[in-house]
């Protein structure tokens, strides 16, 4: 048994973003989008009796259905989660789930099994995202309040390089189909059920080093009532602390414009401007590879000036990428040099607020053995911020019919979590 603070705690507990993050960029960002676009390009499908016209339409229902899902369940399944002490089995449960749904895709073979594509897509999603609630939660458990940052840090690092390595090994499978013998959709498909091994299979790693239950629970048969009583506990609690209630509000806002832009910067390059399909996939790899160089940076940076400087730096940062996607028009000279330079921008922050936001929230909970679903809200929050968030894109897409003016708005998201962020009081260890 390891303790708190143990470097070998930490490494294990880190490894579950090395597992875990080949599907939010194979599958999410990358290699699936792309597939899935091509089998239903020009094609009308039929899913649960529904005739749909555009395709891209059922995938992004699919994927806000996923969202609202894990929204609903894990502030139960984490009350459950802390008062029975199960945490690490409910994190198993969602990672198998997520990596068997991921690796089903492979029969996601053609227009008819669209079907097939779209049910594994959003049992992968919640897989993918209810494992993260439980994984967050472990934060304050393996790691001390100092080491919180790199640790946190640590973890984004992990995730984008795992994630680099295997989107490669896939590009080389899908780029180069005949030198395998196979075709490239063949490839993509091989592809997925890669995804799939490498996020089980090295989970394993994580899961031996992660304790059961540190506070030894013993839970009463009704764990389910009690499930429900520790959420209302929990939320009592978390409005009695005004610095949590602030950063929670910041939290969301800002979280409205970094994962819509991370959702929607593909389409963006591909719709807006017009930029071929490796290009994007040029693009998507440059961000995880500055994104590493951005973790760590903004980990020390954090150590020396405090989280709340570090964090509205970030912010600040964000609302640069917004303006400047503004600024950018498909007819311009060399308009892919200024989006992989976007890009760059972009990847320096993008693990940076994702780790930051993590290791603040984590420094700000109470003394309390109800992580799980503390944590459930912090994710709660990012999930109704996606939705809000896409909502407003896509709408002021079709009022404006330009995607530039979506991004601009994202801006006065990111204010308004800078300004709330910017009143926020010091604490002991977020400052």
């Amino acid at each position: 048994m390891f303790k708190i603070g143990d470097k070998k705690l930490i490494n294990g507990w880190a490894f579950y973003d090395w597992a875990n993050s080949v599907y939010s960029l194979v599958i999410s960002t990358a290699v699936f989008p792309l597939y899935y676009t091509a089998i239903t390009e020009g094609e009308k499908v039929w899913f649960f009796g529904i005739e749909w016209e555009h395709p891209d339409s059922l995938y992004s229902y699919a994927l806000s259905f996923s969202f609202l899902i894990v929204a609903l369940i894990s502030p139960i399944l984490s009350g459950i989660a802390d008062y029975t002490g199960s945490k690490k089995k409910f994190m198993k449960f969602f990672c198998w789930m997520g990596g068997l749904s991921v690796m089903s895709l492979y029969f996601f073979d053609g227009i008819d099994t669209v079907w097939v594509g779209i049910i594994f897509t959003i049992l992968a999603s919640i897989g993918f995202w209810a494992s993260l609630v439980f994984y967050n939660a472990y934060l304050p458990e393996v790691a001390l309040p100092e080491q919180q940052d790199r640790a946190s840090a640590k973890g984004f690092i992990y995730g984008y390089t795992g994630s680099i390595i295997l989107l490669i090994i896939n590009l080389i499978l899908i780029q180069m189909p005949d030198t395998f013998g196979i075709t490239a959709g063949m490839a993509s498909r091989i592809s997925f059920v890669m995804v799939g091994l490498w996020w089980i299979g090295f989970a394993q790693i994580t899961f031996k080093r992660l304790p059961d239950d540190i506070y030894n629970k013993q839970p009463d048969n009704d764990y389910i009532w009690k499930g429900f009583h520790e959420l209302k506990v929990v939320a009592k609690e978390a409005m009695n602390y005004p610095t949590l209630k602030k950063f929670l509000i910041s939290f969301f806002l800002l979280s409205i414009g970094v994962q819509t832009i991370i959702l929607m910067a593909a389409i963006f390059g591909s719709s807006e401007l017009g930029l071929p399909a490796m290009n994007l996939i040029i693009t998507i790899l440059l961000v995880q590879i500055v994104a590493i160089a951005g973790a760590f940076i903004f980990s020390r940076f954090s150590e020396k000036w405090g989280n709340i400087t570090a964090l509205k730096v970030t912010i600040a940062t964000w609302m640069l990428v917004c303006f400047a996607a503004f600024m950018l028009d498909k007819n311009q000279e060399n308009v892919e040099m200024y989006f992989y330079g976007l890009g760059v921008l972009l990847g320096l922050v993008q693990g940076a607020i994702q780790s930051l936001t993590r290791s603040t929230y984590s420094k700000l909970l109470p003394e309390t053995e109800d992580h799980a679903t503390y944590f459930s809200f912090y994710d709660v929050t990012e999930k109704i911020a996606i939705v809000l968030g896409t909502f407003v894109y896509g709408f002021l897409y079709s009022l404006t019919n330009s995607m530039q003016w979506s991004v601009l708005c994202m801006a006065i998201f990111f204010l308004a979590s800078f300004i709330i962020l910017s009143t926020m009081k010091k604490t002991k260890y977020v400052e």
